[in-house]
């Protein structure tokens, strides 16, 4: 891993965006998050399994939400070896709330709101703007990324075709 300081676009204006470029073949760092009820989640719980990080700045903006929903219903048509995570750096609360009002039950949503350390060890750290960038990682069972997707603009949704493919892969 690098270090980076890409320059995505949000809204068509450059974000610096910092951290460890991910890259295929870098290993499922072992980073803590935060789970709806406040305890501590352990990134590497999910090894064993095919998991997806899918990646957004808020879950309250449109696209966030689109995303999310998305990869929600493409977690209830998928295998029990398949473990898809949601993180953004909004509060708990906030994520239980939004996942409690629009059905979103297939998948894990975790929040890097209080160590702030995701940002950093996935190279989707928008510090000055305090959120994440959009981005997607496929990791194997073996914890090693099979897929690295930064979305050059925020504002857009990921290719999902390309990450369902790279899942389908995993599970081949």
């Amino acid at each position: 891993m690098s270090k980076t300081n890409k320059n995505i676009k949000m809204h068509g204006n450059p974000v610096e965006v910092t951290g460890n470029e991910m890259t295929v073949g870098s290993t499922l760092p072992d980073i803590t998050l935060t789970g709806p009820d406040l305890a501590d989640v352990q990134l590497k719980a999910s090894s064993g399994k095919v998991l997806v990080l899918s990646v957004v700045p808020s879950l309250d903006t449109p696209i966030c939400a689109l995303q999310t929903k998305r990869f929600n219903s493409e977690a209830a048509k998928l295998s029990k070896d398949v473990e898809i995570i949601t993180v953004s750096r909004d509060l708990p609360f906030a994520q239980k709330r939004w996942c409690g009002a629009e059905g979103a039950d297939q998948l894990t949503v975790l929040s890097d709101y209080k160590h702030r350390t995701f940002g950093q060890a996935f190279g989707v750290d928008m510090e000055a703007a305090g959120l994440l960038a959009r981005a997607v990682f496929v990791f194997g069972k073996d914890s090693t990324a099979k897929l690295v997707q930064y979305v050059d603009e925020v504002t857009e949704e990921p290719n999902y075709d390309e990450v369902l493919k790279a899942v389908a892969g995993e599970l081949d």
